[in-house]
């Protein structure tokens, strides 16, 4: 394995502390006049998300941990598993619901997710960034409403729900940013 110093830390560069991988959201090299330098780093932890700030020696060595990543198709759900299909080899790889984030709920049969796994552990599921979906339930749209700042709910093919302009309505197809569920646009054709 590779070992890295707190030294070599950049934004999303991914080490290992206590058996755990991390990567770095932000870090920051300190100098202070007196006394030895630092590195300020805000670190996430891959496995639950967590975010911590902390500082280190420059000279402090870790372990680099190697986060694969790889696609695959969502096929189905059965209870709490949901069943991804590997594209080179068309294997079916069972993945428990507990390792799919919030933004899970915008996916569909067929869409490409690409799949983080730690030491073959998969830990997170992400959906693509942005997504076309149809909307199945929401108030009538009224004509010429086209009142951007106004919302109301709706609920999408997946289940999502959301807030959307006043002029969409059921059976139109709408492009959603998964990061945060947003609505975007309405999507064309």
């Amino acid at each position: 394995m590779a070992t890295i110093t707190a030294g070599d830390f950049r934004n999303g560069k991914t080490f290992e502390m206590d058996g755990k991988p991390y990567v770095v959201v932000e870090f920051q090299h300190v100098k202070p006049g007196k006394g030895a330098a630092f590195v300020r780093t805000k670190m996430k932890n891959l496995i639950t998300g967590a975010v911590t700030e902390t500082s280190f020696n420059p000279t402090a060595k870790f372990e680099e941990a190697f986060v694969e990543r790889k696609e695959a198709e969502f096929s189905y759900s059965d209870g709490d598993l949901y069943y991804f299909m590997d594209p080179e080899t068309y294997e079916m790889e069972p993945i428990n619901g507990d390792s799919l984030g919030d933004n899970f709920r915008f996916v569909k049969e067929n869409m490409v997710c690409t799949i983080y796994s730690y030491k073959g552990k998969v830990f997170n599921v992400e959906p693509p960034t942005f997504v076309e979906l149809e909307v199945t339930e929401t108030d009538p749209g009224f004509a010429g409403n086209t009142a951007t700042n106004t919302l109301k709910p709706c609920t999408l093919e997946t289940g999502a729900e959301i807030k959307i302009p006043l002029f969409i309505n059921p059976g139109d197809k709408i492009r959603i940013d998964t990061r945060t569920g947003e609505y975007l646009e309405r999507a064309k054709g």
